[in-house]
């Protein structure tokens, strides 16, 4: 089972979303998502992946990532009902892993149909079976530092909310609408909750 790479990288594929990475004279085509791909390095160049490794049947295929927080997301959500390695990545290509623990954490039904081919049914149900397996839902305040990019209390919790909300991808607009007559002060984890309901509903 191959559970990382250290090779040359010697093609980026955009169109087939994988990159190819020559070890030791051997290459090996490995499927990432955009971000990934960019991020990884430059044609060439020496990179260092994290992969899963697929097997089944006759068929064989390596995922990559550049951390190994995104494999053990990318796994979670292969372990969810119906989630395939085409899905799991399409969710990573949307949400890093810290916007999706964001979005498991408080229930962001909305944040998850912002995936391709992931409809209201479909999010609903993976954020149920997400919660269960990520095991992270009573560390709300790690989760949106993680996303807002600092400790919450550091800057206003007005302010952190925002930065947890823009990174899950929701407009200025659509923030300021949301955060508009909610208190400045508090909990930021409860202050995101409340946004994220009141948008939900707009």
């Amino acid at each position: 089972m191959i559970g990382s790479l250290r090779g040359r990288l010697l093609h980026r594929d955009g169109q087939a979303g994988e990159v190819l990475i020559e070890v030791a004279g051997v290459g090996y085509r490995v499927s990432m998502t955009p971000t990934a791909m960019v991020a990884v390095g430059d044609e060439g160049s020496q990179v260092f992946v994290y992969v899963h490794h697929a097997i089944r049947e006759a068929d064989q295929h390596l995922y990559g990532f550049t951390t190994l927080e995104e494999r053990t997301c990318f796994e979670s959500l292969l372990g969810a009902h119906g989630v395939g390695p085409a899905l799991a990545l399409a969710v990573l290509g949307v949400h890093t892993p810290a916007q999706l623990r964001l979005a498991v954490a408080t229930d962001d039904v909305d944040s998850l149909c912002m995936v391709p081919g992931v409809g209201k049914k479909t999010a609903a149900r993976l954020l149920i079976e997400l919660k269960n397996r990520m095991d992270f839902s009573d560390d709300l305040e790690g989760v949106v530092a993680a996303v807002s990019g600092g400790p919450a209390g550091v800057r206003s919790v007005k302010g952190d909310a925002t930065q947890a909300l823009a990174g899950l991808g929701y407009t200025n607009d659509e923030i300021r609408a949301a955060l508009s007559d909610l208190p400045d002060d508090g909990d930021v984890s409860a202050l995101v909750r409340d946004a994220l309901q009141r948008m939900a509903t707009l």
